[in-house]
């Protein structure tokens, strides 16, 4: 038995839970509303203030799925009430960003600026104090989306090993190589 998908979402005050008859879950609370939808094979029960799943047989498919699902409303239930952030930090030398609204301007080293769109579920912010590297802070309710932007804009110039020069994460740790002259 998974042991992710036996174990009970629990729904704080505040936030409501709904399934439809087509297996959609919408979960509502202060900082929003998100819906997903389950596979059928998934029975979804909502009982004292928590949400249970269960599954109907022992195969992998199945048993993959439960903990899939309970993990996917869990994340909903904390996006609803807390929300999620990813900051990532622009390391190299003129690198700069700063955003107009949920626009993105980045200077990466490359001849020209890449503007990029930031959905408009997310914040988005920029802060570039004076000896520190240029950072960018992302906020949302839904995690998938916030990973998959922030992964997107890390994907623009990727941190290289040799001088560690990129957009990461913060707190992000890369590991660098030795240069030409370490291998004589």
């Amino acid at each position: 038995m998974s042991r992710i998908g036996k174990k009970p979402v629990t729904v704080p005050s505040g936030v409501t839970i709904t399934v439809a008859p087509d297996n959609t879950i919408t979960v509502k609370g202060p900082k929003g509303e998100l819906k997903e939808t389950i596979d059928r094979d998934i029975k979804v029960e909502i009982k004292e203030g928590e949400v249970v799943f269960v599954r109907p047989t022992e195969q992998i498919r199945h048993r993959a799925l439960h903990g899939l699902y309970r993990a996917l409303v869990a994340n909903m239930v904390k996006g609803v009430t807390d929300g999620f952030k990813k900051n990532l930090e622009l390391i190299g030398v003129g690198f700069k960003a700063s955003n107009q609204g949920n626009i993105l301007d980045l200077s990466l080293g490359y001849s020209h600026n890449i503007i990029f769109e930031v959905p408009k579920e997310l914040k988005v912010g920029t802060a570039q104090e004076k000896g520190q590297n240029p950072t960018i802070s992302l906020e949302g309710i839904d995690r998938q989306l916030l990973g998959q932007v922030a992964a997107k804009i890390r994907g623009l110039r990727k941190p290289e090993p040799y001088k560690g020069k990129g957009v990461r994460y913060v707190g992000e740790v890369v590991r660098k190589k030795a240069g030409k002259a370490a291998g004589k």
